[in-house]
């Protein structure tokens, strides 16, 4: 959420503020790997970590006591059949064992929970086996992603999750390798390099899947200008077995496979290839043991704008869809593409889920998802055709979409091609990667919603010349970032209000069931539960019991950290536990709000893990001093605070918020002492801080840019230093 230049307006908006966690001073030392990548901890994994293989997830409810897969099982519902924690008993559920994972930066994954063992993954893509009793650490794996490479990753040095399979755990690293690992020792088993092109700013994010022996990975880094794929490697060796691309190359040179040849013919015009194009796969990727199939979610275009990438138009497939691949041979099935010709970042990689329900009088086999679009589709897994598309937020690019062709109806007032225009939603999405939750009991889904708009508007240069040059080393957006917070505060009267929900919603029917607001709109996934229950975690540090029937809180815990991260429920000695990762992102993507627990109390990387009658209490920890201290001398003229404002929210606002203004978990530069601004250039061209994240920006900015974007944030500081001060984060 942004305030506008007197303080007195407040606007949730979700975009240029966090995509990336680029610190000003160093995180909490994390231990030191041995050779291997390994650390030894206390406690041995047990020996049947090995049996897991695709009978056994694929039955998973015959052990509702653990936690197999990303989703549980491969249907990735995230229903726990579990019901010692109910309503009932809930009241007196208390913290059972307290993991520190000693980081500040956000905490996304997962965990995976086998006989008495928890798999999980933490920032920098460093991996865990805990006892899930205790919270004793058994061995972790470093796999040594440098520090300063979060700067090639949009949305910081995340990792949200592992598999664990055969009797290795397998992660993507942000550095973009797939490393699989022993399950009972911490031991590197192999690891390959999943990059095309090291030009390119490709990461990994997002949890592999393993399935019929292989393991599915894709990447991240559209907004750099990359090109989307998805590989399966084979889960013993590391040799690939084939490589999917979710969107074409160079028309001149040869198709890698029949698919490419048939979605080029719908880009038109402009070379997309030197642009990069997108159609990332950075989160979702689910097996179906019904068809075989590999579902892919496959994300936007790069430029988000389609008139730069594709000026003669076309859907641009696979942006922003669904495709179902054979799991063995990687030959495609079917697709439904939910955006076609991409214009908002209306990514599809959102959670899918797999399911079997009455639709129309018919018992079909079904994929759900509610992507970015603001609309929720349930798709037959046979053959891709669209069974529901119903709106979950405020939609305001599309009036519905046209069940008959299965494609949005754009509305034509929201066209920002020659205007600035506010969107809903923005480029957050009415929903993002953050879990959802299915009762197969009931049919409700359960998931974390927004209203959160960008005004969008096309890049200056372009509209002048035609042409765009694309610019390495920066995100490539296609919009108007220069002048984000002047067209902020130019239309900041007709800016939509952002909210943040968890909801209760009948995806055949469309009814919300119930809906609860949340203070801020970035808030953590979901878990529903048979003991008629949901629990979440929000951006306030408060994790909630919820009556799964009408949304009434029946338990809340401060574990005074921003919350992403799904909970996940097991069984251990006939007791029922809840678990959770705590850590960051509470106000990242949102911009500056003074009560976040982020901004607040700081981020703390937390494993916690909940059982009926458990006593342990969490330290409250110290409210940050957020006063700005006394700043240099300004001493820019009116021009060259006018090209800092334009170069810091081009380089620096990804990062460290629109107009300065960080959300707790990066460094709010306003806060800068007079030290750090003594060697603000040797951060910044120099890298003097490459260790503790901070990468050097010399290869975009000259030292002349570097002072400008300085004195830029000493005015901003100045200018906030009354306001800012007045209104530091309440006690409590």
């Amino acid at each position: 959420m942004f305030e506008n230049g007197e303080g007195s307006t407040i606007l949730k908006l979700l975009f240029l503020t966090a995509f990336g966690f680029l610190l000003l001073v160093g995180c909490a030392e994390e231990k030191a790997p041995d050779a291997s990548g390994g650390q030894a901890g206390a406690g041995i994994v047990a020996p049947s970590v090995a049996l897991i293989d695709d009978e056994r997830i694929n039955n998973a409810a015959s052990e509702p006591g653990n936690w197999l897969a990303y989703g549980r099982d491969y249907y990735e519902q995230r229903f726990s059949p579990l019901k010692a924690i109910n309503k009932d008993s809930v009241g007196d559920l208390g913290l059972a064992w307290s993991m520190d994972l000693n980081t500040n930066y956000a905490v996304e994954a997962t965990p995976i929970m086998v006989d008495g063992t928890l798999f999980f993954s933490s920032a920098f893509s460093k991996v865990f086996a805990v006892d899930a009793r205790t919270g004793t650490e058994k061995w972790s794996f470093d796999p040594g992603v440098p520090k300063d490479f979060q700067r090639k990753a949009c949305c910081g040095p995340v990792s949200r999750g592992v598999s664990v399979y055969k009797g290795r755990v397998y992660v993507g690293s942000l550095d973009g390798r797939l490393i699989a690992v022993d399950a009972a020792t911490g031991d590197k088993v192999w690891e390959v390099d999943t990059v095309i092109d090291h030009a390119r700013n490709y990461t990994i994010t997002g949890a592999p899947r393993t399935a019929k022996g292989k393991v599915y990975i894709g990447n991240g880094g559209a907004e750099y200008g990359v090109r989307g794929y998805v590989t399966a490697y084979d889960a013993q060796t590391g040799e690939q077995v084939w490589r999917f691309f979710t969107v074409p190359g160079n028309p001149a040179l040869p198709f890698e496979h029949p698919e490419m040849e048939m979605a080029a013919e719908t880009w038109k015009g402009g070379e997309w290839w030197e642009i990069g194009g997108g159609g990332t796969v950075w989160n979702s990727i689910v097996y179906d043991p019904d068809f075989n199939h590999v579902y892919l979610g496959v994300g936007n275009g790069a430029p988000w704008t389609r008139a730069i990438r594709s000026p003669g138009g076309g859907d641009n497939l696979f942006l922003a869809s669904i495709v179902a691949l054979d799991a063995d041979t990687g030959e495609m099935k079917w697709y439904y593409q939910t955006t076609p010709g991409d214009n908002w970042d209306y990514t599809a990689v959102q959670d899918m889920m797999l399911a079997e329900m009455e639709v129309d009088g018919v018992l079909r086999k079904v994929l759900m998802q509610a992507p970015k679009n603001g609309f929720f589709y349930v798709i037959d897994r046979a053959d891709g055709k669209l069974l529901r598309a119903n709106p979950f937020v405020t939609t305001t690019w599309a009036t519905h979409v046209d069940m008959q062709t299965g494609r949005p109806v754009e509305n034509p007032e929201t066209d920002y091609s020659d205007k600035p225009q506010w969107i809903l939603p923005g480029p957050l999405g009415g929903h993002n990667w953050q879990a959802m939750s299915f009762n197969p009991d009931t049919g409700i889904i359960y998931f974390p919603a927004q209203d959160n708009p960008l005004i969008y508007a096309m890049n200056e240069e372009f509209k002048a010349t035609g042409v765009y040059k694309r610019n390495p080393g920066t995100m490539n957006l296609g919009l108007e970032l220069g002048n984000i917070a002047k067209l902020i505060s130019d239309n900041v009267d007709s800016a939509p209000q952002a909210k943040g929900y968890l909801k209760a919603f009948n995806p055949l029917t469309g009814e919300e069931v119930w809906s609860v607001e949340h203070p801020h709109h970035w808030n953590g996934g979901a878990l529903a539960t048979k003991g008629e229950l949901v629990f979440q975690g929000d951006a306030m540090g408060i994790l909630t019991a919820y009556d799964a029937a009408d949304g009434n809180p029946l338990w809340t815990y401060n574990a005074y950290s921003a919350m992403l991260a799904p909970p996940i429920s097991y069984e251990l000695d006939g007791e029922q536990y809840l678990a959770i990762l705590t850590g960051g992102g509470g106000d990242d993507f949102g911009g500056h709000t003074n009560d976040t627990a982020s901004y607040k109390y700081d981020s703390f990387g937390r494993m916690l893990a909940f059982k009926i009658g458990g006593t342990l209490a969490l330290k409250a920890p110290d409210i940050r001093d957020v006063t700005i201290p006394p700043q240099p001398e300004l001493i820019a003229s009116a021009e060259d605070l006018t090209r800092g404002n334009q170069l810091y929210h081009t380089v620096c606002a990804i990062c460290h918020g629109v107009m300065v203004k960080s959300g707790g978990v990066i460094a709010d530069l306003r806060l800068m002492n007079q030290n750090k601004h003594s060697i603000f250039n040797q951060i910044v061209l120099e890298g003097v801080l490459a260790g503790a994240g901070m990468a050097s920006f010399a290869d975009v900015l000259t030292a002349e840019d570097a002072s400008r974007i300085q004195q830029y944030i000493i005015s901003r500081a100045l200018e906030d230093q009354v306001t800012a001060n007045a209104v530091a984060p309440s006690g409590g």
